[in-house]
């Protein structure tokens, strides 16, 4: 049978041009709801971009199979696609993006196919991107124009579709803001100068302006919040913190909704301003978590050539579902799903990837950790330790293929690297401890309030990440929070009841006694007093019932993701 490899080309190529189209829909909706408080269609705008990808790409990926039947893993036949396709997406702003779409359809078309340089876009030069003077990329204020004219002009130069609360008083504290952080640090000098991104960065019930001032001989970033309460649009704060600004575009964190006609020229502008970030995980932020997870796979191939080090099990207590190892000079643990679960754990494998699916589509609140879900996994089969061999062919054999060269792994997640929170725990001082178990106690709360209960809190599932922010990693009993039922723990009454070795009253399977927390959640003595103190809601079951029935009512409850003292008007709701 002939292949007409132009017409599959053309194929992938509508494929994709309906994708953009697609996601640029769901991305310019994000200002409509912004402007009407309709946080209910923000989170199902959220929701709906995110499954865009795969909703796609299965009738597309159906439709070639159909065209290529018995041909599906010719090499020829996809060497000629790839030539086609390639001379189609040359010359488009997005076409990095354009290259990870056609890796994502040939891993699914092609039998087995892992990652191969010949076949796919594997290692093109879309890594490091460089700011161009694209005036329609940003707004320009020099400093002649003096300060409070400057915060006037950028106030006024985006439209958020409703009136400010209170236009005079975010202009003074504005300027009272620069004045203390900049200006008591730097001298304007004719060169100074201002930049903002054009495009508005929307994420929950927030809008956020990016931006970098030249002062003092060097660019000096910064973030405006922008909130729409009942009373009004109001500047909720201004972000100079270089840590506070990394955080709100961590791997923990949901992506944002942003116009980037120019992917990588927003990825670059970006990059000036939060320069720890790899480009990679810039690409996840604005969305774009497939060419995110392309780049990280370079970044993967490259750090193997340079590295000399073994992958080895990783540290801390093995789990029951989860077998996780890691390159020790690589900042990413890699999961696989267990051929058998340990009792009491029963579920099945395809019921942890629901869990990881689910939070892959739901708010992460920044206190769980992104993954990149990868199939037919090629590792160097010198770079794996025996130890680590013997382990996987203990705990996951079914999905590992060994050949001269390669270990593949059929199927596994990524995760950024943390330091797991019972190994720091258990060295740490009793001050840097207080302060971590004060936020292990503030990360199960913002998950509840975001409709998460993680279902087993012990502090093996949780790590710490550079900041010493506590995080869920361990999703396979996630469950809904308006799922489960908060109990108060009936109390004993009787001798039989009293000295019973089982519990006497029923318990459903969803059901749950927060006054038990008290028992495991911490163990080192000199810590658990004060972690029992801090966290007093924890174990309180009317608090949880409370966080329940305002997301029944359909009440969205924002996660700052900036302290809340250095807000301006901290009381102001939203």
């Amino acid at each position: 049978m002939a292949i007409d490899s132009h017409f599959l080309s053309a194929q992938l190529y509508k494929g994709f041009l309906s994708y953009i189209l697609s996601f640029k829909t769901y991305t310019r909706l994000a200002p409509r709801y912004f402007k009407e408080r309709n946080w209910t269609a923000t989170q199902l705008n959220h929701r709906q971009r995110l499954r865009l990808y795969k909703d796609l790409l299965f009738p597309l990926v159906a439709e070639i199979k159909e065209n290529l039947k018995d041909e599906c893993g010719n090499r020829q036949v996809w060497k000629e696609i790839r030539e086609n396709y390639h001379q189609l997406i040359s010359e488009r702003p997005d076409v990095e993006l354009a290259e990870t779409f056609f890796n994502s359809v040939i891993r699914k078309v092609f039998p087995g196919m892992a990652a191969d340089e010949e076949l796919m876009f594997l290692m093109e030069g879309h890594a490091v991107c460089e700011v161009r003077p694209l005036e329609e990329l940003i707004f320009t204020y020099p400093s002649s124009m003096g300060l409070d004219a400057i915060l006037r002009k950028i106030l006024d130069d985006f439209d958020f579709g409703a009136e400010f609360m209170d236009l005079e008083q975010d202009i003074q504290l504005l300027i009272s803001s620069v004045k203390k952080v900049i200006l008591t640090r730097y001298r304007p000098s004719p060169d100074t100068t201002t930049q903002i991104l054009k495009s508005v960065f929307y994420r929950n019930k927030a809008a956020y302006l990016i931006g970098r001032t030249y002062v003092g001989q060097k660019w000096m970033p910064f973030i405006i919040p922008i909130l729409h309460g009942p009373r009004g649009i109001f500047v909720d704060t201004l972000i100079f913190d270089p840590n506070i600004m990394s955080s709100m575009f961590s791997f923990t964190r949901s992506y944002f909704m942003v116009e980037a006609d120019i992917p990588s020229q927003v990825v670059a502008f970006l990059s000036s301003v939060i320069p720890h970030k790899k480009t990679h995980e810039l690409y996840n932020a604005i969305g774009f978590n497939k060419h995110g997870k392309t780049l990280f796979y370079r970044d993967y191939l490259l750090h193997l050539e340079q590295s000399k080090d073994q992958f080895i099990v990783a540290p801390g207590v093995k789990g029951m579902v989860m077998t996780v190892f890691t390159l020790p000079s690589f900042n990413v643990v890699f999961k696989l799903i267990k051929d058998h679960f340990e009792p009491p754990k029963s579920m099945t494998r395809q019921e942890v990837r629901e869990k990881y699916k689910l939070v892959s589509l739901h708010d992460r609140v920044g206190r769980m950790a992104d993954t990149h879900e990868f199939e037919f996994f090629k590792i160097p089969l010198e770079k794996v330790s025996p130890e680590l061999l013997q382990e996987l062919r203990n705990t996951a054999n079914s999905l590992l293929k060994i050949d001269d060269k390669y270990l593949i792994i059929k199927h596994l997640y990524t995760e950024r690297k943390m330091e797991p929170l019972n190994l720091y725990l258990d060295a740490c001082s009793t001050e840097e401890g207080n302060q971590v178990v004060e936020d292990y106690g503030r990360a199960i709360l913002q998950l509840a309030q975001a409709n998460i209960f993680p279902g087993d809190m012990m502090t093996k599932n949780f790590g710490l990440t550079r900041q010493k922010r506590v995080i869920f990693y361990d999703y396979d009993e996630i469950e809904f929070l308006t799922d489960m039922n908060f109990r108060i723990k009936p109390k004993a009454e009787t001798y039989e009841q009293i000295y019973a070795s089982e519990p006497w009253y029923d318990i459903a399977r969803n059901d749950v006694f927060p006054e038990d927390f008290r028992r495991w959640m911490i163990g080192r003595a000199d810590l658990k007093e004060h972690f029992l103190a801090y966290n007093k809601n924890l174990f309180d079951p009317s608090y949880w019932q409370k966080i329940q029935e305002k997301i029944l009512k359909g009440e969205m409850i924002h996660a700052f993701p900036y302290p809340n003292e250095i807000r301006f008007r901290p009381q102001e709701k939203v």
